[in-house]
């Protein structure tokens, strides 16, 4: 490859990239802050050219054509001038000459030429505040002089572009200006001797004088605004004005007008007073003014006032019954369809109910029986509020009448005397807790309360416990036995809740029975039994006198003398003489032959 080419290769690498650089900036710069047009544009500084080609030409004398490279020139200057039609398109004039690089005296070598340029042609310019990036296409006529081989004048052309830095409105630095070259020279004959074509780059900077056109003028404008955008009659709301592009030097005044403001507002904020305005929208607006002709703008807001809504309650009482003196729990459900902040109160009939919270306690303390309306309220935090109510009821119950005084006298002719029977030999120790019917601890529980009461009134009174066996069995196991039946009638007087030192108790074995004439006068004054029973009774007569003397008799101590005697016609339990008669034939059913009489064993 020939120096030529690498040369050119290199300076279409260095334009591209110079391009490149300008393009980017237009797309950034572009879009920013405008810059007011110039009418008029002229730049002056340094120009660099190098040709790019290689020179053909015939030298004196000679009859076939040499050839050289052309040496890039740093030796030039160049001079432009635009006309702006817009702050977009100019029309631009060209000159610029790359001089000789030949000192005096000196011949000119036939690689070093003049450049001269004298072109015009359109300019796209994207002003921004600082920088001013353009396009550019300029043609005109294009001079390669060599004082070998003379000057060719020929139709140019050059395309390329720049940027410049903006001091000012009228000056500004040109940082680059980057134009591809294109021209075609000859020297010589075409049919003996090739094209000159010039396919370079020409680079150039210097100072931009600007002057002409008018100085932009941004109007002044205004922008208001209103928070909050919707609210509750009664709420404020704080409108705010914002102005741009006033004089400086000057002060804004503002005045607004517009539903709720206070007269002769003149802040760039205010307050709206929304007090006594309906439902719906409204508008407020600014007027914004500097003082001059010019500065003036306005605005304008809208905001919008909902209906206000009281909020809700409900209430309730636990217990809805109460004694006279009780308190019963108020408990309140409210709840704002606006979303307020609530507080609570609460009132009652009779009776008092402090509180400020969701519950309360009512105190019926000094209210008379019968029922207390209790009042709920709530408010939200308007000024004034929206409120709401809700009731609920307490009844207060009349005391009960106090329960009647025991008859004492009664509970004494009952606990005068109480017996309950055993069956034969129990209860045994092998089973001490043995021995007692249905019939008879019921007895022993109605024997328990009474004198759980009596005690009350007389704490001093005891109950006897005498246990009896009848004749049968030697008189050392009727004593052990009459001691056990004791025994068990008391442990079960104590579980009853009778206490144990309120309880004597006495064994007497086979001693003190009762005489057959004694149980049957019993028999025949009981009233406890029907006709049919009472002669089932005296049938078997000696069943039931065994059984009267297989007891215990429970008396009670401090009575009068003529109740223990009236008692003691009735020294035995029909019920359970009834039963044990059952027994007895159950017994008398269930052997299976007649067994020779046993001798009597312990009863």
């Amino acid at each position: 490859m020939s120096s030529q080419s690498h040369n050119t290769c290199g300076r279409v690498m260095v334009m591209r990239l110079a391009m490149v650089a300008i393009l980017c900036s237009v797309g950034t710069l572009a879009s920013a802050q405008a810059q007011p047009a110039p009418k008029w544009e002229l730049f002056g500084g340094y120009s660099f050219v190098d040709p790019g080609t290689d020179v053909h030409g015939l030298l004196p004398g000679a009859t076939l054509p040499v050839s050289s490279s052309l040496e890039s020139n740093p030796r030039g200057a160049g001079a432009s001038i635009t006309f702006n039609f817009n702050r977009w398109f100019g029309l631009t004039g060209d000159i610029s000459a790359d001089l000789s690089s030949g000192e005096k005296g000196v011949a000119m070598r036939i690689d070093d030429a003049e450049f001269f340029n004298l072109s015009a042609g359109p300019k796209i310019t994207f002003r921004s505040r600082h920088f001013s990036p353009f396009l550019e296409a300029l043609m005109g006529e294009h001079r390669l002089a060599s004082e070998v081989f003379g000057s060719d004048r020929d139709f140019g052309f050059m395309a390329g572009g720049g940027l410049d830095l903006n001091l000012n409105r009228h000056f500004a630095l040109r940082l680059i200006r980057a134009d591809y070259l294109f021209s075609n020279h000859q020297y010589g004959p075409s049919s003996v001797v090739p094209a000159t074509d010039v396919r370079g780059v020409r680079l150039q900077s210097g100072i931009v004088l600007m002057w002409g056109g008018k100085r932009a003028v941004t109007p002044p404008t205004a922008a208001c605004s209103v928070q909050p955008i919707e609210v509750y009659a009664g709420e404020p709301v704080t409108a705010t004005a914002a102005g741009s592009n006033f004089n400086p030097k000057h002060t804004v005044a503002y005045s607004w007008s517009g539903s709720g403001l206070p007269p002769g507002a003149s802040g760039a904020s205010t307050q709206i007073d929304t007090t006594g305005l309906r439902s719906g929208s409204y508008q407020i607006t600014a007027r914004l003014s500097d003082g001059s002709k010019d500065g003036v703008a306005s605005c304008s807001a809208s905001f919008t006032v909902k209906q206000a809504r009281p909020p809700v309650i409900s209430c309730s009482s636990d217990p809805a019954s109460v004694p006279m003196g009780g308190t019963s729990a108020i408990s309140s459900n409210a709840s704002s369809p606006d979303g307020r902040r609530l507080a609570y109160s609460y009132t009652a009939s009779a009776g008092s109910i402090p509180g400020n919270t969701a519950s309360a306690t009512l105190d019926t303390r000094g209210a008379e029986p019968g029922t207390i309306t209790v009042t709920c309220n709530v408010g939200d935090d308007r000024n004034p509020p929206l409120t709401g109510s809700s009731v609920t009821a307490v009844t207060v119950q009349a005391p009960p009448p106090p329960p009647p005084l025991p008859d004492f006298v009664a509970i004494e002719r009952r606990l005068a005397l109480h017996s309950v029977y055993f069956a034969t030999a129990k209860p045994t120790i092998e089973n001490p807790d043995a021995g007692l019917l249905g019939s008879q601890e019921k007895t022993l529980k109605a024997l328990a309360s009474d004198f759980l009461i009596y005690l009350q009134s007389k704490p001093d009174a005891h109950l006897t416990l005498e246990g009896h066996a009848d004749p049968r069995g030697s008189m050392k196991y009727n004593q052990g036995l009459s001691e056990r039946r004791v025994d068990r009638v008391k442990r079960f007087l104590i579980e009853q809740g009778v206490p144990a030192a309120d309880i004597q108790t006495k064994a007497f074995g086979e001693q003190e029975n009762l005489t057959d004439t004694q149980v049957k006068h019993a028999v025949e004054r009981n009233p406890e039994l029907s006709p049919e029973d009472r002669q089932r009774v005296l049938s078997n007569m000696r069943t039931i006198i065994l059984a009267s003397n297989r007891r215990v008799d429970i008396t009670l101590s401090n009575i009068g003398q003529a109740s223990q005697e009236s008692v003691r016609e009735y020294p035995f339990n029909a019920a359970d003489s009834l039963t044990l008669l059952q027994e007895e034939g159950t017994k008398k059913t269930a052997r299976p032959a007649v067994r020779k009489k046993p001798k009597p064993k312990a009863q």
